[in-house]
């Protein structure tokens, strides 16, 4: 029984309510989210609202409480299939760096949280796993497996023991796909359809590639390597899925350029970030946590320019502030490397300067002289003339933030601590 959202308030188009069926079936219960609430001076011990919720905790039954938050999303063009693979195993490892950096989700069904981001609430939402599965990965979490051919991938590194559907696997070898994407595919159709139109039920699978995008598509994983559709001329594509929206289009905009900068270090000074799959998915435990910016160490490559045989494949816990604006000799920092590509590339002056501005700010964000959306909000509200410091957001604390944001996005007032100096009209 749902006890807060009703379905019949997501989105009408049949295939969300179907998707919302198919996952509930499969799993055999409700969503059931438990996040753990943040105790301020005078919070109430909240107790269980039902058997499945947990004291202390924010309790969820809905996929629309996932479904409903707003993402970031890069998709990046590769110019063939290997270069899109590299793409996808290095970004895959800098997601919970990234999440972390842009967490912008602190508040859960009028309550403030101890997590500042939604991935946990997404994973829980999309999860259709039944009982005797819950080993495995969720069709909503970090990657299963790296994809790349690059001599710098060992074994090793795919350590998530994840499992895949070895009737697949065996048809894409007998047919000439290599053995590490042929697991990744498989991996992909371990999954049941969620859905499927009646009318697109019946495919020639020599000129329609619609049923593997049925499959492909309802697997939401932090980054998705996304093949040419059949008969276009649209090439190999990369999806980074794992950024929160921010609160101005100015942030937005410097999010997504840095990741597109990101691309091209990664591709010009063919870095390696490789480390292990369990090592990415702890970093994406912490990612989620309050304040992770600037309160946790996160697992990164020590040597990001090492390509051999492992002599130098060390791993140490890094601040986000190191991994992105440097660590002395010791690690370069992502946001320099940048400015040398630009060196490299002889930019104009005038475009450096409107890039430089970019990095800047988020070199600020990551070192913590800027906040990120979810501090901000949450000190907002611990602020506000009617916050009672018992965790509870009240409607009219809600609308007050809901007003000074869009008062922020047109430029009519000023928030020095969230965006510094820089202009975003």
């Amino acid at each position: 029984m749902i006890a807060f959202v009703p379905d019949e308030v997501l989105n009408p188009h049949i295939k969300y309510q179907t998707v919302n069926e198919g996952l509930r079936n499969r799993r055999g219960t409700d969503v059931t989210i438990n996040i753990p609430i943040f105790n301020d001076k005078k919070s109430q011990n909240l107790f269980p609202e039902c058997e499945k919720a947990l004291p202390d905790h924010i309790y969820m039954d809905s996929i629309a409480f996932g479904g409903g938050c707003c993402c970031l999303q890069v998709t990046i063009q590769a110019c063939n299939i290997n270069e899109a693979r590299k793409l996808y195993d290095q970004l895959a490892v800098l997601g919970p760096i990234m999440l972390a950096l842009i967490a912008s989700t602190p508040i859960w069904r009028g309550y403030l949280s101890e997590m500042d981001c939604r991935w946990f609430v997404l994973t829980k939402c999309g999860d259709e796993r039944t009982k005797e599965e819950r080993g495995w990965k969720s069709r909503f979490d970090t990657i299963a497996y790296y994809i790349s051919l690059d001599k710098t991938l060992k074994s090793e590194y795919n350590d998530s023991n994840s499992v895949y559907d070895r009737n697949i696997y065996n048809k894409l070898i007998d047919n000439g796909v290599d053995e590490i994407l042929a697991r990744h595919v498989a991996y992909l159709f371990i999954r049941d359809p969620l859905f499927v139109f009646e009318e697109s039920l019946y495919q020639d699978d020599e000129s329609s590639s619609n049923h593997f995008e049925n499959i492909q598509s309802t697997n939401w994983q932090s980054v998705r390597f996304k093949p040419p559709p059949l008969n276009s001329n649209i090439g190999w594509r990369i999806e980074f899925r794992c950024m929160e929206v921010q609160i101005t289009d100015f942030e937005n905009a410097a999010f997504v350029i840095f990741m597109i900068l990101l691309t091209r270090i990664i591709l010009s000074y063919d870095l390696n970030f490789y480390m292990p799959i369990s090592k990415v998915d702890e970093n994406m435990a912490t990612a989620y946590k309050r304040d992770a910016v600037n309160t946790e160490k996160f697992w990164f490559r020590k040597n990001i320019f090492a390509n051999f045989d492992g002599a130098e494949d060390e791993f140490e816990k890094m601040t986000i502030n190191e991994i992105m604006n440097g660590k002395g000799n010791e690690f370069p920092g992502l946001i320099n490397i940048i400015f040398q590509y630009f060196e490299s590339m002889n930019i104009d002056i005038e475009t450096r300067n409107h890039l430089g501005k970019y990095l800047e700010f988020i070199g600020m964000r990551a070192s913590g002289k800027i906040q990120t959306a979810a501090t901000w909000i949450r000190n907002f509200v611990r602020s506000h003339p009617n916050y009672k410091h018992d965790s509870i957001v009240s409607q009219e604390i809600n609308y007050d933030l809901i007003k000074m944001v869009e008062e922020i996005q047109k430029g009519q007032v000023k928030a020095p601590e969230l965006l510094s100096k820089f202009k975003i009209q």
